[in-house]
């Protein structure tokens, strides 16, 4: 049952539409651990502070559940100057897989900051390239299915791929307390024609949906202990649905920290995570709140980092350990 089940909502991705067919579909990964990843939702994020970040990580989705979604991502940046302003770049690159159903998205980000009211505005954008794929070949339909056929054009019988430029861009402002931030991915909602090799008869088309971001945190000292509370809150949305999650985490020594996350209405998380010199490694589990708690055992996410000081010439009076850490 489980199986057929993710196949149908695999197929509701590709609808008829003449010999065309038609997806709209988010491609951005659901990730825990937002407040360790903040350039992958906004390329503001890139060069806040004098390190070179690069962070690796990886989430299995709803642990149980056959063919439940993987992701893998890589993101790297670094600030620099130039005309005699800093700015920050970075690269970013994300894989998912979902059943027969694969995403690939690539992207090349740049940020111009300035200093302003105690802190720093930065204003980024990123440039990149997003790849969709489809296993037709692997597709099986049981026998007897009341929803599909096995002759049924909507459900590609072959591999079909297809690729297509996209862009995000976002500002960010941080300050020695707190950082906030707003950002659009997908700004041009590409459409991705998917074809098999060879084959321009039958045409998939699949839409990325546009998607608006909403990131803040904190770091708050308490006064003659060596613990910090790092509050954050996430807040996604393309119009037609809505998605906020918080997360409050208690920081000790500039060494461990432990906490909770909620999704509304989705999971429930606890995250650990520690520093030790240059190194960053964070480990969180969801437990979902949802009617998919029946079916699976929750979601892991791993995040492995390292720093790289950089001299730029002057002190960044404004940049923490890692903004990723707040």
């Amino acid at each position: 049952m489980l199986r057929t089940l993710l196949h149908r909502v695999l197929v509701v991705c590709l609808l008829v539409a003449g010999c065309w067919h038609c997806a709209l579909a988010q491609v951005d990964a659901q990730l825990t651990q937002y407040w360790a990843v903040p350039a992958y939702y906004n390329p503001a994020a890139t060069g806040n502070t004098d390190f070179i970040h690069i962070t690796g990580g990886s989430r299995l989705q709803w642990v149980g559940i056959t063919h439940a979604p993987m992701t893998f991502m890589a993101l790297a940046d670094m600030p620099f100057k130039f005309l005699g302003r800093r700015w920050g770049t970075g690269v970013s690159l994300q894989q998912e897989s979902m059943g027969l159903y694969r995403s690939l998205q690539a992207g090349a980000q740049l940020s111009w900051k300035k200093k302003m009211l105690r802190g720093t505005l930065s204003v980024g954008v990123q440039l990149g390239m997003l790849n969709e794929t489809f296993k037709g070949s692997k597709r099986f339909i049981p026998e007897g299915d009341d929803y599909h056929e096995s002759n049924d054009d909507a459900i590609p019988n072959t591999d079909v791929t297809g690729t297509a430029f996209d862009i995000s861009a976002g500002v960010m402002f941080t300050h020695k307390w707190f950082w906030v931030g707003f950002s659009t991915t997908h700004i041009t909602a590409p459409s991705i024609t998917l074809k098999a090799e060879g084959n321009e008869e039958n045409l998939y088309e699949f839409d990325a949906g546009r998607l608006y971001y909403f990131m803040a945190g904190s770091n708050i000292p308490i006064k003659n202990t060596l613990f910090e509370i790092q509050p954050s809150v996430m807040v996604k949305s393309d119009f037609k649905f809505f998605q906020a999650e918080a997360t409050a985490r208690v920081r000790y020594n500039k060494f461990l920290s432990a906490g909770v996350g909620y999704r509304h209405r989705d999971a429930v998380s606890v995250m650990l995570s520690a520093e030790y010199k240059n190194f960053f490694a964070g480990y969180s589990y969801d437990y979902p709140i949802s009617a998919i708690s029946r079916s699976t055992h929750g979601s892991h996410e791993v995040f492995l980092g390292y720093n790289v000081k950089l001299n730029l010439g002057e002190k960044n009076r404004n940049s923490q350990r890692c903004i990723r850490i707040l």
